[in-house]
């Protein structure tokens, strides 16, 4: 079956718009402070909502996809959702406009993901589908990098409304091609049963899956998007064009990292066996991290993008997770691990902050900043050991 079909292509926009629009906030906050008197708080509460509207939308979104299938789930929640969020930022006067944009975002964004793992799952053999989640995650997470300088250079060019307004016509445009071009998997017979989320509840094989699940991403996440560059400004006094680099070098380690979790899972035997490789590299660099707070900017450097580059376990724990789901529960299954992760990167940027805010308070900025990086490690070192509880797939 060929992989580069114009379905998959159009998913695969699909899911850069969804990395794009997760990212986007933080390089637009100096223009939204300024013209909309949004402060410091109101987007990080912007952005909190889109991760919360999108892990809310996971357990709908997998019971559509079992239902109607990813083409119309996909084009019509991004058509809907994603469109329509960016016209509402497009015509913001006020902050809780940026709250509902951003809330409207989420939710369009929370199939584009599922929608191609669904296709995956069910049109392609098991042992490709780690190497094919990569691959997506690699490709779409350019849409991060999009979200940081390219945008800076429209917003720059055009004005961040009309900015907006093109963002929203790109949507639209986007999810007109999932609808034109992508195939749904052939229904399942009526020899299988309906599913539900007691049945995925039960499988035991998931539960030590889903602690790792809830705190892998979530570290780089929240580090990245929240916390280097204030680390990097404080305690090692880079200036703005050294945090762009370094944060950048960051970023594309997280998508070498998915590029490279296929040919890992097959040199380390498993998905299994290469995420828990994957997550102890993690805890040393946070070890070093918590140790050594105030290491040269080239260490540092070097640090994020080791954390970067192994924080992108992503698609081997789905892999894993979904060799244990029966074909009438791989939509419902991948939703459901879905939404531990990006839950679990909600709850742990705002968690953070008022971590940061009592270690800021008791000590000095290269300790406190050791102190938030100890908050991160603990649950990661934790759902790595619950990790080595499971067992290895059926299928990998």
């Amino acid at each position: 079956m060929r992989l580069f079909t114009a379905g998959l292509v159009s998913l695969v926009l699909a899911y850069m718009l969804s990395q794009f629009y997760r990212a986007f906030l933080a390089v637009m906050s100096p223009v939204l402070q300024s013209e909309l008197g949004a402060s410091p708080g109101d987007l990080a509460l912007s952005s909190g909502l889109w991760f919360v509207a999108f892990a809310l939308m996971q357990l709908p979104v997998g019971a559509a996809l079992d239902r109607i299938g990813p083409r119309r789930t996909v084009a019509w929640l991004m058509a809907v959702g994603g469109a329509g969020g960016a016209v509402i930022f497009a015509l913001a006067d006020a902050p809780w406009h940026l709250h509902l944009a951003m809330t409207a975002l989420g939710i369009g964004c929370s199939p584009a993901l599922m929608g191609p793992y669904f296709i995956f799952a069910r049109d392609y053999p098991p042992a490709s589908f780690g190497m094919l989640a990569g691959l997506l995650v690699g490709f779409g997470s350019l849409g991060n990098i999009l979200g940081a300088s390219p945008l800076v250079w429209v917003i720059e060019a055009a004005g961040w409304r009309e900015t907006l307004w093109g963002l929203a016509v790109l949507t639209l445009a986007v999810a007109a091609l999932v609808l034109a071009f992508v195939r749904d998997p052939a229904r399942l017979g009526d020899d299988h049963p309906q599913g539900s989320i007691g049945q995925i509840l039960r499988l035991r094989a998931l539960w030590f899956i889903l602690p790792l699940f809830a705190v892998n991403y979530a570290v780089t996440g929240a580090i990245r998007g929240l916390w280097a560059a204030p680390w990097l400004e404080q305690v090692h006094g880079a200036d703005a064009v050294q945090i762009g680099r370094v944060t950048l070098a960051m970023g594309l380690a997280m998508v070498a990292g998915s590029f490279a979790v296929g040919p890992a899972a097959r040199l380390a035997g498993s998905a299994r066996r290469a995420a828990l490789v994957f997550s102890a590299v993690m805890v040393v660099t946070l070890l070093v991290m918590i140790l050594a707070p105030a290491l040269p900017l080239a260490a540092v450097t070097g640090l994020l993008v080791v954390l970067g580059f192994f924080g992108s376990a992503y698609p081997l724990l789905m892999a894993h997770g979904r060799s244990f789901l029966p074909p009438h529960l791989v939509g419902r299954g991948v939703t459901f691990l879905n939404m531990f992760s990006i839950g679990g990167v909600g709850v742990m940027q705002f968690a953070s902050r008022p971590v940061y805010a009592a270690a800021e308070a008791a000590y000095a900025p290269a300790q406190a900043f050791a102190m938030l990086w100890l908050f991160f490690l603990l649950p990661l070192a934790v759902g790595t050991l619950l990790y080595l509880l499971t067992p290895e797939a059926s299928r990998d």
